[in-house]
């Protein structure tokens, strides 16, 4: 189910969804946006399938059965969403085209282990895993695509039996380790030079951790050079856990924040159905993060695919949505007003309310404003450097 969040939070309970998508037989245990198309959501469930969908039509794009004889454990994106890769239960990592629906490269026992283990994949194409050897240590390893015979780099931690997940930050190529049932969180630095896996530092609390998420990168506080910060999950509680950067310097840190993925989608949906492929639309974090009016998401329920495929069962007949899903929906010749990325900002339907119109005039001002005092700045700057010249003599 995809639920929409309105603008200004939760104010009322939830009870319907925007869209139901059907076509798992078993429990659904992964669910991941695509990471530069409008509306393309990843799902993979207990009946070892991988399902690609197009939200905005409720519709299923791909269905990719009999690539895993076994249970997923997880699935991650590339930068530009060409392909995925998973890790199984079988112990294969496989890396997948969804759009051709094959394997294009496999590493089979990439841990020995029987436990769980991870896949991600980095900016530069290189696969990060964690799991097990065959001693029941844990594990890290880093793999090239182009030759998964042996990994770039392996290293063991220690003993424990929790799952490790891991996180990363493409932008300061950090990958942070945070251990099911661990009380610490490892964080590394993947680099060109061997060794490859540089250990940074640990973060260790008092109490362990059941589970993990973190913040997007547009969503630290740079003014205090936060650079990750994560949510832990407790028995009965879910702690905010700020890693900061110390520096005296109260300017823009550059080198701790280069241009990061933005809300903004590179394609729709239709464009990567159609074989394109893009790289995620940066912004930068020198200013603050200011997040754009919501884009309501209207159904249509018209195929995307080519002639040659039919839509599948769910999506010829979805479940129904909510009214403001139900609305006739624009056809896709006519460009959105605002685009944004997966995961799609869906509309709240109170753009009429005076409060929110007086908001949005509100935010409109003091990006005006922000626009002429960065014009301001700029001119200023050409004065002091007209001036410098004269008092050195020059023309």
């Amino acid at each position: 189910m995809v639920w929409q969040i309105p603008e200004q939070g939760l104010s009322q309970p939830l009870t319907e969804p925007v869209v139901v998508l059907e076509g798992h037989s078993k429990r659904v245990g992964i669910v991941s946006w695509h990471p530069t198309a409008r509306n393309v959501l990843l799902s993979a469930g207990c009946d070892n399938v991988v399902l690609i969908w197009n939200v905005g039509t409720a519709e299923e794009l791909y269905r990719l059965d009999g690539l895993h004889p076994d249970l997923i454990y997880s699935v991650s994106w590339s930068r530009d969403g060409a392909l995925f890769c998973t890790a199984c239960k079988d112990k294969s990592v496989r890396v997948i085209d969804p759009r051709r629906g094959t394997v294009v490269a496999e590493k089979e026992r990439a841990h020995e282990g029987a436990r769980p283990m991870r896949a991600i994949f980095l900016a530069d194409g290189k696969i990060f895993t964690t799991g097990f050897s065959r001693m029941s240590e844990r594990q890290l390893a880093l793999w090239d695509t182009d030759n998964l015979e042996e990994p770039m780099g392996l290293q063991e931690l220690d003993s424990s039996n929790g799952a490790l997940l891991p996180f990363y930050d493409p932008d300061t190529n950090v990958v942070y380790v945070c251990g099911k049932g661990d009380s610490s969180i490892r964080y590394f630095e993947i680099t060109e030079e061997p060794p490859y896996i540089h250990f940074l530092n640990t973060f260790t609390s008092k109490e362990p951790q059941r589970g993990m998420g973190w913040m997007p990168k547009r969503g630290l506080d740079v003014s205090k050079c936060e650079i990750a910060r994560f949510y832990k999950l407790h028995e009965r509680k879910c702690e905010p856990i700020i890693m900061t950067v110390p520096r005296k310097s109260d300017l823009f840190q550059d080198d701790l924040y280069p241009d990061t993925a933005g809300p903004e989608a590179a394609l729709e949906a239709e464009e990567w159905v159609a074989g394109r492929t893009a790289g995620p639309v940066l912004l930068s974090l020198r200013t603050a993060y200011v997040p754009p009016k919501q884009r309501e998401l209207r159904l249509n329920r018209r195929s995307l695919l080519h002639d040659g495929r039919a839509p599948s069962a769910a999506a010829a007949a979805p479940s129904p949505a909510p009214a403001a899903a139900a609305a006739p929906s624009t056809p896709p010749s006519t460009p959105p007003p605002t685009r944004l990325s997966a995961p799609p900002a869906l509309g709240t339907g109170t753009a009429g309310h005076t409060g929110a119109g007086r908001l949005d005039e509100v935010l409109q001002e003091v990006s005006a404003l922000r626009a002429l005092v960065a014009e301001q700045g700029l001119r200023i700057t050409r004065l002091e450097e007209q001036l410098s010249r004269l008092e050195n003599g020059h023309v």
